[in-house]
């Protein structure tokens, strides 16, 4: 079984709560992989460690990081905003490359995760040698007002005032998010820089983030797509499961 160590990365006025997972004792990792959570997912989700298992068992070397994102988990972050995902991740990513002294850094994300690493190559940076993508929420925009519980909160919203949405744990918004997300639409970037680099994995069966949008994002960033038949959004049939995290190991393993 692999060994898991929860940490804190306090900089920045930010405390990132990560997991590190690991199948042997060490301080430096030559390679690591950064995995990422969807909206109201946590840095313990049973996919994610799913896959974290069998990508220790396999490359025993590997490092794995999870981390919650701001307002999720053990966060301590009351309000969801994009700039502050931004410095989660970037503090993560750096953490993996300076404490962890990673030459080569992964990213394994999952449909909020997915957009915000897409937005975060395209208008930050991109530490990431491959990306995989599991279900990303491409339109975020509208994804995130089916949230919003009611038409009276979408009014607070337009007044200024903050909602709370959520699903376990509430969290509160204001009109600058909807506003930083449709800014931040990834459909209007091009992707042809990192598309070598890049893996899509979606199910056909999908009902909150429909195929369609990962196929045409693909197609016109000529970035590989793979469609899971039957598979939704969650990936619930272990089958299914297992198979998508078989492709994203055999993507991320090493250059011979």
């Amino acid at each position: 079984m692999p060994k898991e160590k929860y940490f804190d990365i306090n900089e920045d006025g930010c405390s990132v709560r990560c997991k590190l997972i690991t199948a042997v004792d060490a301080r430096e990792f030559k390679r690591v992989i950064i995995c990422t959570h969807g909206f109201g997912g946590n840095k313990d989700n049973a996919n994610i460690l799913r896959f974290a298992d069998k990508e220790t068992a396999k490359y025993k070397h590997d490092a794995i990081i999870v981390f919650d994102w701001p307002c999720h988990g053990a966060d301590g972050r009351k309000k969801l905003t994009l700039p502050e995902c931004m410095d989660y991740l970037r503090l993560v990513s750096k953490y993996a490359k300076e404490a962890l002294h990673a030459e080569y850094v992964y990213n394994y994300s999952v449909s909020f995760g997915g957009y915000l690493t897409l937005k975060y190559i395209k208008e930050i940076e991109n530490p990431f040698t491959k990306i995989a993508l599991r279900c990303p929420g491409i339109p975020m925009y509208d994804l995130m007002k089916k949230n919003i519980a009611s038409d009276e909160d979408m009014e607070k919203l337009e007044k200024g005032k903050e909602v709370l949405i959520g699903y376990g744990r509430q969290m509160k918004i204001d009109k600058t998010l909807l506003d930083d997300l449709a800014k931040s639409d990834v459909r209007k970037y091009e992707y042809f820089d990192f598309a070598d680099s890049m893996l899509v994995l979606h199910g056909t069966k999908d009902t909150t983030v429909p195929i369609e949008y990962s196929e045409k994002f693909c197609d016109d960033n000529v970035i590989e797509f793979v469609p899971f038949e039957g598979a939704d959004h969650y990936f619930k049939d272990p089958k299914l499961m297992d198979l998508a995290i078989h492709r994203i190991i055999e993507f991320f393993a090493p250059e011979v």
